[in-house]
């Protein structure tokens, strides 16, 4: 595959006190006949990452139609696993009602920080959230110890919830985790059996993290695309595949996106999020600095 970059469709805006800087992991709900609704975390002037979302348009003109003017979700309270910030990771609508799977943050006690997935619900269409819960929807256990338990996709198939996520392997230092990509089960999409299953594991030694998971079924096969990196090299993105989205082929060479030459995503790509509209598909992505320049499009060829 092959994707042709458009550049930034989405970008900070300091006037609005929830995007003063970064746009960061796309997250896309359908709302309407081409339309989408794309949360990601902006940061405040405290540096605080905060949800909100832009509505756009896809096809022919892809564009920003409007950008909420408050968070749909702010940081918890304080001593909670999400009080100094959360970031959007997957929507599901599930009947009538939106589940919002995001991720807590948390700063460093002994290690630099925490991620732990949470979970909010929005009963009018993905325009305000309320959280589920204070306490997290992944939890540490003898196979995961760490609290780094986060970014999951979530896709429902009949009963079944199937949750892709990012899991702690070990903290290399107080400033470097490794965490790789695990699955996990549920009947409600709220209470998760957490085995441990690796699906995406490391693919030599050096390598740190693999993150952000956008999984998709496309007809009989499992597509997902998630961010790598080693201890030397920033955020790329990779590619697998899978029969059953438990037993994977990575082939990152398939992913058809690198870095450009120059411009805001030279140094890194990250945290992509593919989805497709009216046979066409769409891939936002962030680039340097984490997302500090915005949200960049790319349309597969």
């Amino acid at each position: 595959m092959k994707w042709k970059k458009k550049g930034l469709i989405i970008m900070p805006k300091k006037e609005d006190a929830w995007l003063m800087s970064h746009a960061m992991v796309p997250t896309v709900q359908k709302i309407g006949e081409n339309v989408y609704r794309v949360y990601c975390s902006g940061r405040d002037d405290q540096n605080r990452s905060l949800i909100g979302y832009a509505d756009i348009k896809a096809g022919e003109t892809f564009g920003v139609v409007s950008v909420s003017k408050r968070p749909v979700l702010s940081p918890g309270e304080l001593g909670c696993f999400d009080d100094n910030g959360v970031t959007p990771s997957w929507v599901v609508d599930w009947e009538g009602k939106q589940y919002l799977y995001y991720i807590g943050w948390k700063p460093r006690s002994t290690t630099r920080m925490s991620l732990v997935a949470g979970l909010a619900v929005s009963n009018d269409g993905g325009k305000t959230y309320v959280r589920y819960s204070k306490a997290p929807i992944l939890h540490r256990t003898n196979l995961e110890p760490l609290s780094i338990l986060t970014g999951p996709c979530v896709l429902k198939e009949g009963g079944l919830w199937r949750m892709w996520y990012v899991s702690g392997v070990e903290w290399v230092n107080a400033d470097l985790p490794r965490y790789n990509i695990k699955y996990a089960e549920s009947s409600d999409g709220i209470a998760w059996a957490q085995k441990g299953i690796v699906c995406i594991d490391f693919k030599s030694g050096d390598e740190t993290a693999l993150a952000r998971p956008c999984v998709i079924k496309d007809r009989d096969v499992y597509r997902m695309w998630f961010s790598y990196k080693t201890e030397i090299t920033t955020y790329r993105i990779g590619y697998a595949e899978s029969e059953d989205g438990i037993d994977w082929n990575r082939m990152d060479e398939c992913a058809g996106i690198d870095v450009s030459e120059s411009g805001w995503d030279s140094e890194m790509i990250a945290y992509s999020c593919v989805f497709e509209n009216a046979g066409q598909w769409y891939m936002l992505y962030n680039g340097n600095g984490y997302g500090r320049s915005g949200i960049g499009l790319a349309v597969l060829e």
